[in-house]
């Protein structure tokens, strides 16, 4: 059964006309659950990959589980005001006004490989702002990947018109 149809669809949430993509069910399936951590990191079987960025908070569950397949290390990418000591931040733009990711100033090293990853790719507006942030303390994109593209939305090619490259599990078009 491929990981597409292991996603929930929750229509109408959190607003009339939005099509949740809920991965909270693949998730809870180990095969699933399985068979995603494995898509996400076969790419970058034999790559140099350093640290796993994620952004919060169902990327910090993917993230972790790459991040040690990979033996990498692992950066969580959080809300503003969540993280301690000292960190830079991207505001990003929503729907309705702006919103805000804080990374920890010395999570990644100088010329570090760092691959990003998250469940969704929708509008790219979080994930630019991480790919910014990375790339401010010095982390090198190696990629970015992540388990749902919603390509009408224009995520993924906002992303690759940045220069950087995506990857994806499974993509829902309008549906």
């Amino acid at each position: 059964m491929p990981i597409k149809s292991r996603i929930r669809t929750i229509p109408d949430y959190p607003k009339p006309g939005i099509m949740f993509r809920d991965i909270t069910t693949l998730l809870q399936d180990p095969v699933g659950f399985r068979l995603t951590i494995e898509g996400l990191i076969q790419p970058y079987a034999g790559q140099r990959i350093d640290k796993v960025a994620a952004i919060e908070a169902r990327g910090f569950i993917l993230g972790g589980a790459v991040a040690e397949k990979l033996e990498a290390g692992f950066v969580p990418i959080r809300k503003k005001g969540k993280l301690p000591g000292k960190t830079i931040g991207r505001d990003y733009q929503l729907e309705y006004g702006t919103d805000r990711v804080e990374v920890h100033d010395d999570a990644i090293l100088e010329g570090e490989k760092v691959l990003l990853v998250d469940d969704l790719i929708a509008t790219g507006g979080t994930a630019m702002a991480a790919i910014a942030l990375i790339e401010a303390i010095g982390g090198d994109i190696v990629s970015c990947a992540f388990v749902v593209d919603l390509p009408d939305l224009g995520g993924a090619q906002r992303i690759r018109d940045s220069g950087h490259t995506v990857h994806f599990l499974c993509a829902f078009d309008g549906d």
